[in-house]
């Protein structure tokens, strides 16, 4: 029979009410369970709320490999599971130690959990994290270099996954385990001062207690609920901010990402990165911050992109784009001699066309002049470029600047001039002045418009 002192009671009251916040109740769950204190208490408190709760449950135990003692744990956790009468199951994960280990290790583990919960046909997996490990994880996050999102540290769900322990201390689950007469298992991993987990655990977090002069677990744990509720707020806002501020080419209106609060500002930011595999540290997204405040580029590393990326905060416009790359040969130009003509250019796909009919649907028009001199080509520019207007003349360079064509996309954009070399028209950009008798048009049609067929141009 469990003995229901004190804490027991306490222990239970607290973890079946976390269990109906869940949305546990009439569920199933599949505990992890190691032999050690934390998960040995999760066994016992969920076997002791499982009936009020209608609760199915199951126990898992893990070997990883690692030790040799751990055939040892997993035999006392299937002595304790069938103490309480719920079904075990053990899988061998034959891990071995080398660099990374703890990372390798945490990602089998959560692999083979959720391939058993699938298996047995359970609700979830519940893994037995205490507020002594959040605030752990919480100390490793801050001294390694963390934002707000980091400071939540271990959440209470996830997808198909729970903690109901959140809420207690490890000194608290050992005063419930020793209530009720119930041992368990010392990993050595967890004395190993080698990893950083052990460091602050057995010298930091004492230290810090002791300096203050009682536990600061509680008071680290209860931040990272207080940062949670505040995180999901400015990720809300950060939501609607982006929105509001994401143009139809994806990238963002550069005088709205300055007007953001500093704190969604970061947010958006980093969103964009993110979406085009940036990697995003501290100092990157300090430069990244300072380039947007003074409308300049900075390179990004990562993003699996050859020659590397750029956030480029010009034109009104922040975007991430491929660095610039050695010119290669020079795009083809394509000759229109007269009516009837038409094709594609090379290089930059549009598809150009000159006719007296009915234009493609989503195509471009220029109206042709009497006087115009044949034949037209179509080419990408070129310095020295001008164009001619009533105002006068002034450079290609700065129509294209004027436009907000992306610099990286400039040297694509086509150009249509004349016999002399004069420039008549970049398509979607400037078109010269009307004037004169016209009879024909020039049509374009941008990539991926498509030709339709049968058309006369």
């Amino acid at each position: 029979m469990p003995v229901m002192g004190e804490k027991s009671l306490l222990f239970s009251r607290n973890l079946s009410g976390c269990y109906r916040q869940l949305g546990l109740e009439g569920g199933s769950v599949l505990l992890a369970v190691s032999g050690g204190a934390d998960s040995c208490a999760l066994l016992v408190g969920t076997a002791l709320v499982r009936e009020a709760l209608s609760l199915r449950v199951e126990v898992a135990t893990l070997d990883h490999g690692l030790r040799p003692e751990a055939r040892r744990d997993t035999e006392a956790v299937v002595r304790l599971a069938a103490r309480w009468e719920l079904p075990c199951h053990v899988r061998e994960l034959g891990l071995r130690r080398g660099p990374g280990v703890e990372e390798r290790a945490r990602h089998a583990r959560y692999a083979a959990l959720e391939a058993l919960r699938r298996e047995r046909g359970l609700g979830v997996v519940a893994t037995a994290h205490t507020a002594t490990d959040q605030a752990e994880t919480l100390l490793m996050r801050l001294l390694r270099g963390t934002a707000l999102r980091g400071a939540i540290g271990i959440h209470r769900a996830g997808p198909a996954l729970v903690r109901p322990l959140l809420g207690y201390t490890r000194e608290e689950v050992e005063a419930f385990l020793a209530e009720q007469g119930t041992g368990f298992v010392h990993d050595g991993m967890n004395e190993d001062r080698t990893f950083l987990r052990a460091r602050l655990r057995h010298d930091l977090l004492p230290a810090l207690s002791a300096a203050v002069g009682f536990s600061v677990v509680p008071h680290l744990a209860a931040f990272t609920r207080v940062a949670a509720e505040d995180e999901a707020l400015l990720a809300r806002l950060a939501d609607e901010a982006w929105g509001r501020l994401v143009l139809p080419d994806g990238s963002l209106d550069a005088v709205g990402v300055r007007a953001l609060e500093p704190a969604l500002r970061r947010r958006v930011l980093v969103r964009l990165m993110t979406g085009v595999g940036a990697e995003v540290d501290g100092p990157s997204l300090d430069r990244v911050l300072d380039a947007v405040a003074e409308g300049g580029t900075v390179t990004l590393r990562g993003g699996h992109v050859p020659g590397g990326l750029r956030l480029m905060a010009m034109g009104g416009r922040v975007r991430c784009v491929r660095r610039e790359e050695p010119a290669g040969e020079a795009v083809a130009c394509l000759v229109l001699e007269g009516e009837g003509s038409q094709g594609i250019q090379p290089g930059t796909q549009w598809h150009f066309g000159v006719g007296s009919g009915t234009p493609p649907p989503g195509a471009l028009a220029l109206p042709l002049r009497e006087e115009t001199r044949w034949p037209l080509t179509v080419r990408t520019r070129r310095a020295g470029d001008r164009v001619r207007g009533p105002a006068g003349s002034r450079k290609l360079q700065d129509v294209l600047v004027d436009g907000r064509v992306p610099r990286e996309h400039r040297d694509r954009v086509p150009v249509v001039t004349d016999a002399g070399g004069g420039v008549l028209w970049v398509p979607g950009v400037w078109n010269s002045p009307d004037a004169g008798a016209v009879r024909l048009y020039l049509w374009a049609l941008p990539p991926g418009t498509g030709m339709p067929g049968g058309s006369a141009l």
